[in-house]
C-alpha cells in the first residue's frame, strides 16, 4: 500500500549566512514546546474578512488565501503598498493569485476615516505553531520543526524577517486514519521570544535570549542511534512538555535530504489518548535515546497516525551552522 505523508505544519536574509553555532560541548536542551511562528516575506495574502467592510470584497470574488498581486498597477511587496496603491478611493483593479494563476478582480474599496480599505484583513508571509527541537545555553540558539515552511505554491518560502512568540495549547484534534490531527493553539504577538534567521529545508533556526530552562543533554551521532525503544518529548496540553514513548522501526541513509531519516510509531498510552499519535503541530518534537537527543518529528502517515518519521538531529545542525 502506497504511503501517504504530510509534513506537521505550520524569518532575514542579511544574516542568512552567519554560523549560527548551534553545536555545544556540553550538549544541546531537548525543548518540546510549541511557540508561535511568523515568517515573512514579500507576498501579501488575504486572511480574513473584515465583520463590517468586508461584504464588497466578497461580491467581488476576492477569497481568502489569494495573494495581492499588484493594486491599480502597482505590485505589491508589503501591506503598506495596497492601502498607497487606493489612493483617495474609487473602483480599484486587483491581481490576485489563485491556485497559481492570476486573476483580474474590480473592488470598489470602502471609504473610512483613514481612507479607502479593501475590508479584508491582510497577512504577510506565514505564521503557526511549531515544537522547538532544541536550544544552546550558550549561545542562544534554537531550532524547531525538522523541515521548512513552504510558501503556498508549494517552494521553500523565502523569508525576508521573523520571530518567534511564546504559546500555548487550546485544543486537540485527534487524529485517525486519512484525517491527520492538529495541535490548536494561540501565540502572543506582544511578547517577541527571539528572532528567526533562517528557513531550511532541515528546519526553522533563530536566536533568543530568554531560553528555556532544561539538562543539556549529548547529541548523538549516526553510528550510535539504533532500532528500539526512545521517547519524544512534547506539549499536547497547556505549555508544559512530557516526554512520551515510541519505538524506532526503521533507520534510512544519514544523507536522506527529505527530513525522513527513520521511522517511529507512537506507543505511549497517555499521548494515543490524548493525540491519537502524531499530529500537526508536533513537528519538531525532539527525539531522545540512551540519554542522547538523536532527532525532531518531521512528518506523519496520513493511513496510520500512530506512525511518521523523524530527521536526525545532525541534520537538523548542519543546517542550522
Amino acid at each position: 500500500m502506497k504511503r501517504t505523508i504530510r509534513s506537521l505544519v505550520f524569518l532575514v536574509v542579511l544574516f542568512v549566512f552567519l554560523p549560527l553555532q548551534a553545536r555545544a560541548a556540553e550538549g544541546l536542551v531537548p525543548v518540546g514546546k510549541i511557540v508561535g511562528l511568523q515568517l515573512r516575506d514579500d507576498t501579501v495574502t488575504v486572511a480574513a474578512y473584515d465583520d463590517a467592510l468586508g461584504q464588497q470584497a466578497k461580491n467581488a470574488g476576492l477569497k481568502i488565501g489569494d495573494e495581492i498581486v499588484t493594486v491599480n498597477g502597482t505590485v505589491i511587496d508589503c501591506a503598506e503598498d495596497v492601502r498607497t496603491a487606493l489612493g483617495s478611493g474609487g473602483e480599484a483593479e486587483l491581481t490576485v493569485r489563485r491556485g497559481g494563476k492570476l486573476n483580474t478582480l474590480h473592488i470598489t474599496p470602502e471609504q473610512t476615516s483613514d481612507g479607502p480599505r479593501l475590508g479584508v484583513y491582510l497577512r504577510q508571509g506565514i505564521a503557526g505553531i511549531g515544537t522547538v527541537t532544541f536550544y544552546n545555553p550558550e549561545t542562544g540558539v534554537f531550532g524547531t520543526l525538522g523541515h521548512g515552511v513552504s510558501d503556498p505554491r508549494g517552494n521553500l518560502l523565502q523569508m525576508t524577517q521573523g520571530n518567534a512568540y511564546e504559546a500555548r495549547i487550546l485544543s486537540v484534534k485527534r487524529g485517525k486514519s486519512g484525517e491527520p490531527g492538529q495541535l490548536k493553539g494561540t501565540a502572543d504577538a506582544a511578547n517577541t521570544f527571539g528572532t528567526l534567521l533562517r528557513n531550511t529545508p532541515q528546519g526553522v533556526f533563530g536566536i533568543t535570549n530568554q531560553g528555556w530552562k532544561g539538562e543539556a543533554i549529548p547529541v548523538a551521532s549516526y553510528e550510535e542511534i539504533h532500532t528500539g525503544a526512545a521517547a519524544i518529548r512534547s506539549t499536547v496540553s497547556g505549555d508544559a512538555a512530557q516526554d512520551y514513548s515510541v519505538e524506532i522501526l526503521k533507520i534510512y541513509p544519514e544523507d536522506r535530504a527529505d527530513g525522513r531519516n527513520f521511522l517511529i510509531k507512537v506507543v505511549d498510552p497517555a499521548l494515543l489518548s490524548a493525540t491519537g499519535g502524531i499530529v500537526q503541530g508536533m513537528s519538531g518534537s525532539p527525539i531522545i535515546q540512551d540519554g542522547k537527543l538523536i532527532g525532531a518529528v518531521t512528518h506523519v502517515l496520513v493511513n496510520d497516525p500512530t506512525t511518521g518519521y523523524g530527521i536526525f538531529i545532525e541534520n537538523m545542525l548542519d543546517a542550522a551552522g
